[in-house]
């Protein structure tokens, strides 16, 4: 049963409980009970499934600084429309290139340690070919410690190369990584759409996120050809959604318009899991997220406004139905006065059915129904066309008995009496 559904029937018990002491008195089987009696019909029945949630744009960049620094220039106003690659703001650049011009002069020191190393590498490569070829000529002209002398000297140069070319690589990176933080002074728009947050002024500081503490979100840009509502539907009621259904959606900003949609993602998982609220002593309320996308949403539309969706799980056409208030439950002793009378009169479960009119006395006729309309069930058996049976107020349904006679409020008198 719909939310919808349990307001009107909750409406119905409060107004019917005021009344419930006329009602006891004009109850009795010898001057009979006054009732809104209904013709069964055939109907169109939409079933629905109402959950209120939010809009937001389906693709949205929240944009927050890489680095630490003012704001120096501020190039766009919130409400603006964008487009990719577009220069938003800039930041104070000073730290940030002394940075770059330092990294640069380290790159240069470590190119010419290069050089040097190379030099005296190619010294050393040359006395140890040197002294061994001397040696091979000749060993009286040089000695054998000279040569392994010279070839340790040749391979002490050669390590120094390679550590003076590593630190060029090492230079170059740290270079590159400056350069990087110094463009990240120039923020830019990641795609085309619409300013829909703006944080900052010109000349506050923003600051990077850490573990412990959040960086500062910039700004956000939307691209608004897509609207999306969020709903929070209750557990019991998403098993009834599906992929695909379609939508009517009323936004409180424009309480003139409804909007159309179709259900486009159904959560997996609760928003706020039951693990959440353990300690706490309250009951959980599990919610789901169910995503419905509009059709041809308005430019005027924002993100964040406030909206109530009523999702299409069913429909029947021209099918038989009865008023949801009609429905009820009984027990073989609560249907006639006697019952409880009979030997072996036994409870048993509960039968939902209905009170048909038949020679102006109530009949309780078991029903079986289907979906649940706006205010209407859809009767699957147990009636026909042109059934007559009563509607209402609620605590005449709720009390009636087989046998009572039945007078239509209204001044209308039963079926087969006018």
């Amino acid at each position: 049963m719909r939310t919808r559904t349990k307001v009107i029937i909750g409406a119905l018990g409060v107004v019917a409980l005021g009344s419930a002491a006329v009602l006891g008195m004009n109850g009795r089987r010898g001057n009979g009970t006054q009732a809104r009696v209904e013709v069964v019909e055939k109907r169109d029945l939409i079933a629905t499934v109402t959950a209120s949630g939010n809009v937001r744009a389906r693709r949205k960049v929240d944009i927050s600084s890489d680095i630490s620094a003012r704001v120096t220039e501020l190039l766009i106003d919130e409400g603006e429309d964008v487009e990719e690659g577009q220069i938003l703001l800039r930041l104070d650049r000073s730290r940030y290139e002394a940075a770059v011009n330092r990294s640069l002069a380290n790159l240069k020191q470590s190119q010419a340690q290069v050089a040097q190393s190379k030099a005296g590498f190619v010294r050393a490569q040359r006395e140890a070919e040197r002294k061994a070829s001397l040696w091979e000529s000749d060993s009286l002209l040089v000695s054998r410690q000279e040569v392994e002398n010279a070839q340790t000297d040749f391979e002490v140069q050669s390590s120094l190369l390679e550590a003076a070319e590593f630190g060029v690589g090492q230079a170059q990176a740290a270079l590159d990584e400056a350069r990087d933080q110094l463009s990240k002074t120039v923020i830019v728009a990641p795609m085309t759409g619409r300013v829909t947050r703006l944080n900052v002024e010109e000349g506050e500081t923003v600051i990077v996120g850490t573990m412990n503490n959040p960086g500062s979100l910039v700004l956000t840009v939307s691209d608004l050809s897509v609207m999306e509502i969020v709903l929070e539907v209750d557990e019991t009621d998403v098993p009834e959604i599906s992929l695909g259904d379609s939508a009517r959606v009323d936004l409180d900003a424009f309480p003139e318009l409804e909007f159309a949609g179709v259900v486009t993602e159904i959560g997996n998982s609760a928003i706020r899991p039951p693990s959440q609220s353990a300690g706490t002593g309250q009951t959980p309320t599990i919610d789901f997220e169910v995503v419905v996308t509009l059709w041809d949403p308005p430019a005027e539309l924002r993100p964040d406004l406030s909206a109530t969706a009523e999702v299409i799980t069913e429909t029947r056409i021209d099918q038989l139905s009865i008023p949801i208030i009609a429905l009820t439950l009984r027990e073989d002793d609560q249907v006639d006065d006697t019952a409880g009378d009979r030997p072996g009169s036994e409870s048993a479960d509960p039968v939902e059915g209905v009170f048909v009119v038949k020679d102006g006395m109530a009949d309780f006729t078991p029903v079986e129904v289907g979906i649940a309309g706006e205010e209407y069930f859809e009767v699957i058996s147990g009636l026909t066309l042109g059934d007559t049976v009563v509607s209402g107020p609620y605590q005449v349904v709720r009390t009636l008995r087989n046998g009572t006679i039945i007078r239509a409020m209204g001044g209308m008198d039963g079926p087969d009496e006018g």
